[in-house]
């Protein structure tokens, strides 16, 4: 494991100068893991992108932007949700096994296997044997990912109590966004403090070197999601080779040929 990280100690009010700084930032970032795509994709490299964090933390905005300039063809989120009747008679790690990238592909899960440390131990739906078991499951499986040449990268976004009830005020008062708003929400937030104890307890547990946790300060949301773009480029960079391939002067010459456009001089 390495040195623990505190969510206590987190700076909440990290935020950019302005919009023009959001926006050129955040171009700039979307551009730069665009071409990491297609360089991923030409070299069969398979990346896994995580998000946990508080209810109305940002990580549905953050994965809109993370998306805006990718290839579709080779990028997926998946919304974890319940399981279903069938899924849940499985080992609940076997719905994500089925959801890991092929070559070339990149996967996003908003929210993810942490839930069986984080609201199935919560709301009961996992007993204290099988959610303590579960961070050794855990590390498991993700070194298994590790591995096997897959790149795992997980962040948490924080926000503080007093955000998280403005933005769901926020959704109360705005008819477009009640939707967002649900009893879940409301009850979650009933239990912050054992949910905070629970995000604590799975960055002590599960914060490894091969997949370390990035926690993200997300009370001011043009800092978050840059911040988040600039996480996942950072570490790409780190751990694959983001040359794109060209094409050799041989390749060039045989392809005008083909094409008809060899002058032949």
């Amino acid at each position: 494991m390495s040195k623990a990280k505190r969510l206590d100690a987190i700076d909440l009010d990290r935020k950019l100068a302005d919009k023009d700084e959001y926006q050129s930032t955040l171009s700039t970032l979307q551009s730069r893991l665009a071409l990491q795509q297609i360089a991923a994709y030409h070299r069969g490299r398979r990346i896994v992108i995580l998000f946990e964090g508080w209810d109305a933390s940002g990580k549905g905005g953050a994965i809109r932007r993370l998306g805006e300039k990718l290839d579709p063809r080779s990028y997926t989120v998946f919304a974890t949700g319940k399981p279903s009747d069938e899924e849940s008679r499985q080992h609940y790690l076997q719905r994500f096994w089925r959801r890991m990238p092929s070559t070339g592909q990149i996967v996003v899960f908003d929210r993810s296997w942490y839930g069986r440390v984080l609201v199935e131990r919560i709301e009961g739906f996992a007993d204290r044997a099988a959610w303590r078991r579960a961070y050794t499951e855990i590390n498991e499986f993700e070194r298994q990912l590790v591995d096997d040449g897959v790149i795992v990268i997980k962040l948490f976004m924080h926000i503080s109590q007093e955000e998280q009830l403005k933005r769901y005020l926020e959704r109360l008062n705005n008819p477009r966004k009640n939707w967002k708003l649900t009893e879940e929400d409301l009850r979650n937030r009933a239990s912050a403090g054992d949910y905070l104890n629970a995000y604590q307890d799975m960055l002590d547990r599960t914060d490894t070197k091969s997949a370390p946790w990035h926690l993200i300060a997300g009370n001011h949301k043009w800092y978050a999601r840059t911040q988040v773009l600039k996480t996942i480029t950072d570490w790409l960079a780190e751990h694959m080779d983001c040359d794109i391939p060209t094409l050799s002067n041989d390749e060039k010459a045989a392809a005008l040929r083909a094409l008809g456009l060899d002058d032949g001089g």
